[in-house]
This record gives structure tokens, sequence and C-alpha cells, in this order.
């Protein structure tokens, strides 16, 4: 769903081109339109550059934030990105699949989240080159403990370069592998309920069972959050039915009616949901 002269309108399928002028022209970089012979269900929102209102008027005419580039490229602008973190991230821009890193301000809330709840144990299940985890380990407290899941060992070759760069290897518990059967082997050896804080961004059809696993790691009062639960926007279009985003919009219910935690989702990077065990 995508708005453009006022009001937003649901189309059924194929991209059409628009043409320019007017009030579509002074929008025309920030609306998609999608159509199958004009067949279209005019929706209430409204946006303009900078603000979408919220469709239902139950919510009172709410203006929320658009994300635009210059809205966009303002946040980052008020990111504290370390030398290091810098440095990482554009290395990582330079290897294939550089999409995958996390970014700068997604990594700060990671970050953020940790020095709030004091945490000295952490998990990721998915490292890629380490962005997210180096930031995670930069405000460890001395003698914390981050144990960073990755199958993949190139990418894991590039994230402990950094970690010792920063001088926190001390505190990075590298485990290469399949992430499910590590975080098994860590509750058979005694570790449940030992955790803080877990963060996850990897195959997104194990997402559930990430959750059941660390659910088991994580004490009461600690958090776990999965990154790229907006999927692109895709989890939000029922026309959009790949195995990928069935299995994340399928996580996102399960987890919506989920009572063993608090959670959040948050349109921040890709979208993340901050789960609080209960």
């Amino acid at each position: 769903m995508y708005s453009g002269l006022g009001v937003l309108c649901k189309w059924s399928a194929t991209p059409v081109r628009v043409p320019s002028g007017g009030c579509i022209a002074r929008f025309k970089r920030f609306v998609h339109v999608y159509s199958v012979r004009c067949n279209m269900t005019p929706l209430k929102s409204v946006s303009s550059e900078e603000t979408i209102v919220v469709a239902d008027e139950k919510y009172g005419h709410k203006e929320v934030i658009s994300m635009t580039p210059r809205l966009y490229d303002y946040i980052l602008a008020n990111v504290r990105e370390s030398k290091i973190l810098r440095d990482l991230r554009e290395e990582t821009a330079t290897r294939p699949g550089s999409k995958m890193q996390t970014s700068p301000d997604q990594a700060q809330l990671l970050a953020l989240l940790v020095q709030i709840l004091g945490a000295r144990r952490c998990i990721e299940v998915g490292v890629y080159t380490g962005y997210s985890s180096l930031a995670v380990a930069s405000v460890l407290q001395e003698g914390g403990l981050l144990v960073a899941c990755e199958k993949d060992a190139k990418s894991m070759e590039v994230a402990q370069k950094y970690y010792e760069l920063a001088g926190v290897s001390s505190k990075v518990n590298v485990r290469l592998g399949p992430a499910a059967e590590t975080l098994k082997s860590m509750t058979e050896n005694g570790e449940a309920s030992s955790f803080d804080f877990a963060f996850v961004d990897a195959d997104k059809k194990m997402y559930q069972e990430y959750l059941e696993l660390l659910l088991q790691l994580v004490r009461v009062g600690g958090v776990i959050v999965f990154d790229n639960v907006l999927w692109h926007g895709r989890t939000a279009d029922p026309l959009v039915n790949d195995p990928k985003t069935v299995s994340l919009r399928k996580f996102n219910e399960r987890l919506m009616a989920d009572e063993r935690v608090s959670i959040s989702m948050v349109p921040i990077g890709d979208g993340m949901t901050i789960c609080w065990k209960r």
C-alpha cells in the first residue's frame, strides 16, 4: 500500500507508470503504484513526503513519520559510530552480500539495550562480519560474554579481525556451525536462564525455533531482539507469499499472541521486534 494525491490506495498487481505533473510530480520519488486495469480500493490514509496519517480513524488521525532518504540521512548523522565500527562497515560494504550488515542506527539501539539491562551475558545468532556483535561487545562490562553464532567461516574471519582490533576478543566466544545446534548444546550444558540478552539476524525460516531455544537460555527479565520482521515491507503485503515472507509473517503472528513475552515491533532498519521475557 502506498499513497498519492492524499488518498492511500491498494492496487492488485503489476507496476504502471504515473504521468508527471501536479501533486503526483511532487511525490513521485516516494510513491509506487500497483494496478490491474485500474482495479483499486481507496483507503483513508493520507501522506506527504514526511508524514503519514493513520488510516483507521480510531487512532485520531495520528501522523507518523515516513522514512525518506533525507530523514534517514539525518538519523545516521545522529548515530555515535566509533571509528572501528565505521572501518568495519566500510570494509563490509565492499563484500558480496553487504546488505546483510546491521545498520548503524540498529547497532546503536542494540548496544543501548545491553547497557540499560546491565547485561553481562549475551548471544548473537547470525554474526555475518560482526558489526552488531562488535557494537554489543564494546559496551559489555569487564568479564562480560558474547556468544557469537555464525555458520560462515569466511565472514567470521572478518569479525574476529575487528574483535582483535577493538580489543574485545576476550569477551567473544565464537561458535561456528548451525546456531540451533549450538543453542541446544548450551542448554544441555547447564546454561539455561543464564543470559541477559540475545539478538537474532539469521535464517528467517528458523525464527520460531530460535525463539524457543532462546527462551530457555535467556533469564526472566532478559531481552531477545529479532531483525528483519518487516522484510522490506513484504510481511505487510498479502500479495507476497514466498517461503521466507510467509515464514516471517507467521512468526510475527505467533509472537503477537505469545504471552511468554512482552513485545514491541520497531520500524528501524528492516524492522526489529524487541521481546522482554516475562
